[in-house]
């Protein structure tokens, strides 16, 4: 029988890339909520240390926060919403592109939509009248979906009874946005001009890399490689403990029939993939997106 904590370990070795993101993401809020009624601070501040200042000035001080603040929620339907939508883009992207590159987008979103936030309230201090702070995922998010938009912009995607395009669905939540800045702009105590600039940022980064991608130009290479020499920095050297090998007849080659099985899917899906990258999601037969549909599931 196996513990409570070995279940936990095993179901959370199982999460796909984003969702150990959300993982994360839930354990910091409760972090902060906890801080917060220990502590008796004000929800703004049990966090403030993730969160991403307006102005450069402060930020130098802060570098951490241009990621740390995707990271940062302060109210519970923020954090749901975020999440939500993170788990159902997170499943569509991943049935097309490996877990770098959804890491690729979802992190330069955020920078990119930081950094938006923080040039538009320091070039234009008279419209931004209002030192701000941000928090939360919605750039990285909107990153990914507009990512997809823009990949493949005329899949369908099924509300109830009927299909809308994916870049209608794109272009209303961009438009919507910018109305949104506008909005905070004309009342900045009730308005959120500075949440929805870091959107319009995120969703610029995800159509840029999308269009790149499709050129056969990966933009996020760079910051990949640089991400894995930082990753690298911090692994030990642990050497991995000798293990009892037992012989199964069931075996050919020291492989199960399950596990040739498994290669020839991954094999069949790394093809498909691959015809993707090179021309696209609408290259695709019908039987090539109901097969990697159904392998997403």
């Amino acid at each position: 029988m196996t513990t409570l904590s070995q279940d936990i370990k095993d179901k959370l070795g199982r999460l796909n890339i984003l969702e150990n993101i959300i993982v994360i993401n839930v354990g910091i809020y409760l972090v902060g909520l906890i801080l917060g009624n220990v502590l008796n601070l004000p929800k703004e501040s049990s966090l403030n240390w993730l969160a991403l200042p307006s102005n450069f000035s402060d930020f130098i001080l802060k570098p951490w926060a241009i990621i740390g603040y995707a990271f940062a929620h302060y109210d519970f339907l923020h954090i749901l919403f975020n999440m939500a939508w993170l788990y159902f883009i997170g499943r569509m992207f991943l049935n097309l592109f490996n877990s770098k590159m959804a890491l690729n987008v979802y992190f330069l979103g955020a920078i990119f939509g930081g950094l938006l936030f923080m040039l538009c309230y320091t070039l234009f201090p008279s419209v931004f009248q209002l030192n701000s702070r941000l928090v939360g995922a919605s750039a990285a998010v909107r990153a990914l979906f507009i990512f997809l938009c823009a990949y493949m912009p005329n899949q369908d995607l099924r509300f109830f009874t009927f299909k809308l395009k994916l870049w209608y669905i794109g272009v209303a939540i961009v438009v919507l946005d910018v109305f949104g800045v506008i909005a905070g702009i004309k009342d900045p105590i009730q308005g959120n001009a500075g949440g929805n600039l870091a959107h319009l940022g995120g969703a610029l980064l995800g159509y840029f890399y999308a269009k790149q991608l499709l050129k056969g130009h990966d933009i996020g290479k760079g910051f990949e490689r640089a991400m894995d020499y930082i990753a690298n920095l911090f692994k030990g050297l642990k050497k991995a403990p000798l293990k009892t090998v037992h012989k199964s007849k069931s075996k050919v080659g020291g492989y199960t029939k399950g596990d040739f099985n498994q290669f020839n899917n991954q094999k069949k899906i790394d093809i498909i993939l691959d015809k993707i990258s090179k021309s696209g999601y609408d290259s695709l037969t019908a039987e090539e997106k109901e097969y990697l549909f159904r392998a997403g599931k």
